[in-house]
């Protein structure tokens, strides 16, 4: 068996088709802020990136550079969410000194939280209230509905607990009646939990973690880890190549989730400035 390779950037392509056009026919022109609050090349990097295809969709982006320290990263937030001309606010990390990513998440309105950084969006998103999930959770299952899926009834296993990608995937998987089991690095014998996965999701941040043993024939795999090599480049947490000649379809690395989680951010902005 060779596995499907997802195609993250056709999917994300027509989701962002699909944006230009709700953009074209918003009565206002959806607006995202994005607080950048310590230099950071990778940062600055994803930055640029985010505000061209934001342009391109005709989203205006407003990149508000690095506060004083931690109370003025606070007075910051605060501010734009409470400007009514902006419709989403995304915090940046690495944070200054003194403030936890946590804290600067508590001072975005959730209202125009779009990717998920307080914790009353986590919460409300557990209680299966609305509120917008971390953008990459939501390009995991952005791609698994793109795939035509079946999430209802089946076994999925998520590998990582953490606040952005792990928890809120797992969450969102709840959500659509899929069994969900959440393993960690205290996990024993991965491969046993794994194995029993319909849909794998890989989430940990340690290249080449999972190879074909932690893989059932046939199970779909995303693959949301950019872990970066030497030689400049990005490879997942899962062994592709390996993993290929078990599963029914994965997603590769670069490729994959990445672009999908850019568009669906960007959806999320849209949505706060269009609500229906």
């Amino acid at each position: 068996m060779t596995a499907r390779m997802i195609d993250g950037r056709a999917i994300a392509a027509a989701l962002r088709a699909e944006l230009a056009d709700r953009v074209a026919a918003a009565p206002v022109r959806p607006c995202l802020a994005i607080v950048v609050p310590t230099p950071d090349e990778g940062t600055a990097w994803y930055v640029r990136q985010l505000s061209r295809t934001a342009d391109r969709l005709g989203i205006e982006c407003r990149v508000v550079g690095p506060p004083v320290g931690a109370d003025e990263l606070v007075a910051r937030l605060a501010e734009l969410s409470a400007d009514d001309t902006v419709h989403g606010v995304l915090c940046q990390t690495p944070m200054p000194a003194g403030i936890t990513a946590v804290q600067a998440g508590s001072a975005i309105d959730v209202a125009k939280d779009v990717d998920g950084a307080n914790p009353r969006s986590a919460g409300l998103l557990a209680a299966g209230a609305t509120a917008y999930p971390p953008a990459t959770a939501a390009a995991v299952l952005h791609l698994l509905r793109a795939e035509g899926v079946e999430l209802a009834g089946r076994d999925a296993v998520v590998v990582g607990r953490s606040t952005v990608v792990g928890k809120p995937a797992a969450t969102l998987l709840l959500a659509e009646q899929a069994t969900v089991t959440v393993c960690h690095s205290r996990t024993r014998d991965l491969a046993e939990h794994t194995r029993r996965a319909d849909v794998l999701v890989a989430a940990v941040g340690r290249a080449g973690l999972l190879g074909a043993e932690h893989v059932a024939p046939g199970a779909v795999v995303i693959d949301v880890g950019t872990n970066p090599t030497a030689d400049g480049g990005l490879v997942g947490d899962v062994r592709t190549d390996e993993v290929a000649e078990v599963a029914a379809a994965i997603t590769p690395v670069p490729g994959g989730v990445g672009p999908v989680t850019t568009a669906t951010l960007l959806s999320h902005v849209v949505r706060a400035a269009t609500p229906s």
